[in-house]
């Protein structure tokens, strides 16, 4: 399970209007927006200004307004993309803060460094950035888009063009490579994956009866959700998805699948009731309507490719992609912890942006599964109980779930602890190392049952970690990862970015504060 993003593409094209350095609009909110906003980002503004050394604001550069975030108290933090003689830069973004009077109390920056080019004039052609970004992957290219963009995510910033490289996988499954190219000599200097890879009645594979929300009447009923924004479900029809193309389940009396995989209307029904209960989870604990909080539906599409144990998240599409598994160890992967794991992919696009790549690509793996065991948990279903386990309801047969969060490690290639290689790992196992933290937050250490599962959570420091509940735990993380953590963010930078977070719900040296600190210690981030 991943992430599609496109991640110097989005700066341009959602990203506010800026014209000679005047904030014009901000990201997904209309233009007569609410006067604490507004006044929140003209201040952001001018405090950038006033901090020019400290946040590497020079001559040449604009901010766009990507997410404005406000407390109850007053407070506010306003996240920005940079530009620099009107390129997007990667790694320019950065949250600035603000107190209950609007004073600034400090930023976060993806990167420290000073962005300054002697020239922002390719020598390589676009066509030959194409080229060589399509010859660097593994899979067969559709297309290959580059832009031109400043690189500043490590070293010395360069000008690249950020090319997005789409393609169709060995399995007929999307695939995606975003692909720095040298705009000077050509050379590639830095690749991720994009393409990632987590009033009906509904008789699903894995809840059982449910009850989903469609559109129609008489004999024409669709799976369309008016009330979640028009979030919709499609047939994939098994083919390859990169034209995003699907056809939109339609029944005649509402009554959708048998539970059985020989109805192709059954995964639908699963994947329909998991984007709908991964809505009600952001929306009621945490007022977020939608992945872009823009109150906008998202696309489901099941039956994707022949044989692919995967599911993905697009940020291009704005859809989830499920397929049907292997049919030996495991069934369709459209279980509820996946879709809430692949619309969270969604939500780290359009916060805090974590680079799919090194150990922020671990940190974003990481918030999904957490956010996925979340929408679990508090959807309390019959058929698919909350526990710490992802993917264990679709595994069959010999399957195994895909991850373990109290011991990362027992799927034999994650993290169990924070070491200088796991930056290095395939993201899905460097998460580990976050997926134990909060499982250690939440729960504590030691042996337990949850439910009708029994766990063992070592740490790596021989410590003993009393949890503080995953109620609370998950608050301090959607704060961090909305009002703090960048881009880049590392270990140690989440690290800090929780403990801000909980030392502004609960307070410094509270409880959870104290329990954030020595879970990060439990698992060697210090």
């Amino acid at each position: 399970m991943g992430h599609t993003s496109r991640l110097a593409r989005v700066a341009v094209i959602t990203a506010a209007a800026t014209v000679a350095g005047t904030i014009t609009a901000v990201v997904g909110t209309p233009a007569n927006a609410a006067s604490p906003r507004s006044a929140a980002v003209d201040r952001a503004r001018d405090q950038v200004a006033a901090h020019a050394d400290s946040l590497g604001w020079a001559r040449g550069q604009a901010l766009q307004v990507k997410d404005v975030v406000l407390d109850a108290d007053g407070s506010a933090h306003v996240r920005f993309d940079r530009t620099y003689d009107g390129l997007p830069v990667l790694g320019g973004d950065l949250v600035v803060h603000q107190g209950a009077q609007g004073g600034f109390r400090g930023a976060d920056r993806a990167s420290s460094a000073r962005v300054s080019l002697a020239s922002t004039r390719a020598a390589v052609s676009p066509q030959r950035a194409a080229d060589v970004a399509a010859s660097s992957v593994g899979f067969r290219v559709t297309s290959s888009t580059p832009e031109l963009s400043v690189y500043a995510l490590r070293g010395a910033p360069r000008l690249v063009w950020q090319t997005a490289v789409d393609g169709v996988g060995a399995q007929d499954q999307p695939v995606g490579r975003t692909v720095s190219v040298d705009a000077r000599t050509g050379a590639v200097v830095d690749s991720w994956d994009t393409v990632v890879e987590v009033t009906g009645t509904g008789n699903s594979l894995y809840l059982g009866s449910v009850g989903i929300e469609t559109s129609g009447s008489a004999t024409s009923f669709t799976l369309v959700d008016g009330v979640r924004g028009g979030g919709r479900t499609e047939d994939g029809n098994n083919g390859s998805t990169s034209s995003t193309s699907g056809t939109l389940f339609t029944d005649a009396d509402n009554v959708w699948g048998t539970g059985s995989s020989t109805s192709r209307q059954s995964a639908a029904v699963d994947a329909h009731f998991g984007v709908a209960a991964t809505w009600d989870y952001y929306k009621n604990t945490f007022g977020r309507t939608g992945i872009k909080n823009d109150g906008r539906g998202a696309r489901a599409i099941v039956h994707v490719g022949s044989g692919w144990v995967n599911a993905s998240w697009s940020d291009a599409c704005f859809c989830m992609r499920y397929g049907d598994g292997d049919g030996r160890s495991y069934g369709p992967l459209v279980s509820l912890d996946v879709a809430g794991h692949e619309m969270s992919h969604g939500v780290t696009s359009a916060t805090a942006g974590l680079t799919y790549r090194r150990e922020s690509g671990g940190l974003n793996e990481a918030t999904s599964d957490i956010f996925g065991t979340m929408v679990e948990f508090t959807s309390n279903t019959a058929g698919d109980p909350g526990d710490y386990l992802i993917g264990e309801r679709f595994a069959i047969g010999s399957g195994t779930p895909l991850r373990y969060m109290d011991r990362p490690s027992r799927d034999g290639a994650s993290a169990d602890c924070w070491s200088k290689q796991v930056g290095s790992l395939n993201v899905h196992y460097s998460s580990g190392v976050g997926n134990h933290f909060f499982y250690l937050l939440s729960e504590g250490s030691g042996q337990k049952m949850i439910g009708t599962v029994t766990y063992d959570s070592p740490t790596c420091n021989g410590s003993t970690v009393s949890g503080i509940g995953r109620t609370s735990a998950a608050a301090i993380w959607y704060r961090a990862l909305t009002t703090s953590m960048t881009s880049s963010t590392n270990y140690a930078g989440a690290r800090a970015a929780t403990l801000s977070a909980a030392a502004y719900l609960y307070g410094s040296g509270s409880t959870q504060y104290n329990a954030v600190n020595a879970a990060w210690a439990a698992v060697n981030v210090k």
